[in-house]
């Protein structure tokens, strides 16, 4: 068995990610979101621009209206590592069941601390169920208020509203609603969101939804080793290695030689051609930086601390050829919105052979493309220029 280089497992992450190649030119947002195993959705903004990448022809109406009233196809809730997800809504029900108990757990210290503790967590749930029942989505400052109500006081200012609301979310209470004006957050009643999606039954439970986790993160982001599995899906070590072991077993999981080692891949996979000259914009928090122990392959280590700048926060990136090469940042100019804006793209290169004067012309190329996507995407003008 060849062992692969770094580019070529670059090339293989990019490809499985839906960042390069036909895997780009997914059809709608639905199919995006599950290729991807879901899309980081703490910021709504950030979550669109996840999408533009992974996709060719949609805009971030489309996911706006997955996430809709109308249609429910994709939900956002607190799932791997205890971070809001976006994910299909016929995975949420088996998701929560498998990750939400860990998720809770993990929490427990910090609700304490916020004065959340058990008498007050079972005064609360009954409280949200009656508050938001039979309603549409809500706002987190007008359920505080309701739950107030009910004898559950919660001071807004705090961070006690958001930690209930991922116990409850967790427990497979709530999840949350549409995007509000301004991107404002909102919520309800998982099972009144889920009632009548096609598909969104109980899924795989025990090892077999492990197993079933462990060959979606290897089809999204493999190659990749069991620490990464664990560290992506936020399950203890032993937890992971069950899962590989039952997909492993039903033939679901293939090994492919790394430079340090075996590494894994979906068994439906067949390597990918190499990147030659890919270029992609990725917005914060992008999934592509999310799926591995460490990013040494992704993101070179002396320049790592200008794009995982602490607190959680990945800043925007530039891809080339499957490696970070550079940053970006974007401005409004012109009018209100719909009314003559114009996004104003700068891109700051970063110590490293993409931006040399050998490279130089194909990386430009490429964010020419990337920025002219990304204004169809949001359905502005748009145009950028290098600084620093």
């Amino acid at each position: 068995m060849e062992t692969l280089s770094a580019a070529g497992i670059r090339a293989w992450r990019m490809h499985a990610q839906g960042l390069a190649g036909p895997g780009a030119a997914t059809g709608s947002a639905v199919a995006a979101v599950r290729r991807a195993a879901g899309l980081q959705a703490q910021d709504a903004k950030a979550c669109r621009l996840q999408l533009r990448a992974r996709s060719a022809g949609l805009t971030a109406a489309d996911l706006d209206a997955a996430c809709g009233a109308g249609r429910r196809a994709v939900v956002r809730t607190w799932l791997m590592r205890g971070t809001l997800h976006a994910v299909p809504a016929e995975d949420v029900r088996w998701l929560n069941a498998l990750l939400g108990p860990r998720v809770a757990d993990s929490q427990r210290g910090r609700r304490q601390r916020l004065g959340l503790d058990d008498e007050l967590l079972a005064r609360a749930l009954p409280a949200l169920d009656k508050t938001l029942a039979g309603r549409p989505p809500m706002l987190r400052d007008e359920l505080v208020a309701r739950l107030g109500e009910f004898g559950v006081g919660l001071d807004p200012r705090s961070q006690a509203p958001a930690h209930l609301l991922l116990y409850a979310a967790a427990l497979g209470i709530v999840c949350r609603g549409p995007e509000a004006a301004g991107d404002k957050a909102t919520y309800v009643l998982r099972e009144e969101w889920l009632a009548g999606v096609p598909d969104a039954g109980p899924g795989p439970a025990g090892d077999e939804a492990l197993a079933e986790l462990a060959v979606r993160h290897a089809a999204a982001y493999g190659p990749v080793g069991e620490a990464d599995f664990a560290r992506w899906s936020g399950l203890a070590l032993g937890q992971a290695r069950r899962g590989i072991c039952a997909a492993r077993a039903d033939g679901r999981l293939a090994e492919v030689a790394g430079p340090g080692g075996p590494l894994l891949v979906a068994a439906s996979q067949q390597q990918p051609p190499d990147l030659a000259g890919s270029v992609r914009l990725t917005g914060h928090f992008d999934p592509y930086l999310l799926g591995y122990r460490d990013r040494d392959l992704l993101l070179a280590p002396p320049i790592a601390s200008r794009i995982a700048t602490g607190g959680g926060l990945l800043m925007p990136c530039v891809l080339a050829d499957g490696e970070v090469a550079g940053t970006w940042r974007h401005e409004w100019s012109g009018g209100g919105p719909g009314a003559g804006r114009r996004l104003e793209v700068r891109v700051e290169p970063l110590p490293g052979p993409s931006f040399s004067r050998a490279g130089r012309a194909g990386v430009e190329a490429g964010i020419d493309a990337e920025v002219a996507d990304l204004g169809r995407f949001l359905g502005v003008e748009a145009a950028w220029r290098l600084i620093g």
